[in-house]
């Protein structure tokens, strides 16, 4: 599902990012395929210096239809960011890119917390958020970064992912499919 930065993938990609339906909700905005092609090089350049972490989300067959971003590292932390292309909405696929970027990040790059900020008109991804069994509505018990992100106006709602609110997830998903799996013996 996941697989690292690369630039032959930015004529897919670019096709994808530019559809309305997507385009106003990405961070890094290219608004034509050099630019686009220029912002790949430089995100691949910084997760190389350690400041941010992306990767490409790939379907079944390898084909590039979104990326996944953790930006602003610093502190064992960082701001979550992810677009999917229009075709690919509604379709699973952004489950399951968290839950391997996740498992990267906690178990991989030493990050404690993920924190997604979304706007408050982006209704899509408010609700994909509040679907993670794991994440927290955080903007009152995370003031100060609630705070920072809306410093010029009230524009995001924040979010948290804890390592170990996720590891605790896992273990509890792994213990009911083993009880299922008992079951059905």
């Amino acid at each position: 599902m996941l697989k690292k930065r690369d630039v032959a993938d930015c004529h897919a990609l670019f096709e994808l990012i530019v559809d309305p339906a997507v385009f106003p909700f990405v961070r890094q905005k290219a608004n034509s395929y050099d630019e686009f092609v220029f912002l790949t090089k430089q995100t691949i350049e910084a997760e190389e210096r350690g400041e941010l972490i992306s990767r490409t989300i790939v379907d079944e067959w390898g084909a590039p239809i979104g990326t996944i971003n953790l930006f602003d590292v610093s502190n064992n932390s960082g701001f979550l960011g992810t677009w999917l292309g229009k075709p690919y909405f509604g379709k699973g696929y952004n489950k399951v890119a968290k839950d391997a970027f996740f498992d990267e990040l906690f178990f991989s790059c030493d990050i404690q917390t993920v924190f997604m900020r979304i706007r408050k008109e982006n209704i899509r991804s408010f609700k994909a958020a509040e679907k993670l069994p794991y994440c927290t509505l955080a903007n009152d018990i995370r003031k100060d970064v609630y705070d920072h992100i809306n410093t010029n106006q009230d524009v995001y709602n924040l979010f948290q992912i804890e390592k170990d609110q996720y590891h605790l997830h896992l273990m509890r998903t792994q213990q009911e499919e083993e009880t299922l799996e008992i079951k059905e013996a």
